[in-house]
């Protein structure tokens, strides 16, 4: 699903315009970027959280050069569902008709 079927979706359950849908939309998106790169993490109960995990500082290797580079510690967004969200996935009828049948 794209983010235009997202909001066409949220302005047809809600009665909200498109455009204030979009700006909603934007402004969530926005807000939960500058928080999260300014070392925030954002929990949203029941849904899940947006937290920066950090990575550790390695080696990697450069197989075509056959060179090893360092890769310092960083940190990377990411979502973490919650429990709720989880079981409600683990729990749905459309996802396991899609999933193949071993």
């Amino acid at each position: 699903m794209t983010k235009a079927e997202v909001i066409t979706k949220i302005s047809d359950k809600t009665g909200i315009q498109k455009d204030d849908v979009t700006q909603t939309i934007e402004a969530f998106f926005k807000v939960v970027k500058d928080s999260m790169a300014d070392g925030e993490n954002i929990y949203v109960r029941g849904f899940g959280s947006f937290i920066n995990k950090k990575r550790a500082r390695k080696i990697a290797r450069n197989i075509s050069k056959n060179t090893a580079i360092v890769i310092d510690e960083h940190y990377v967004p990411a979502f973490k569902p919650s429990k709720v969200f989880i079981e409600k996935i683990k729990n749905s009828k459309k996802i396991k008709e899609l999933s193949p049948q071993e």
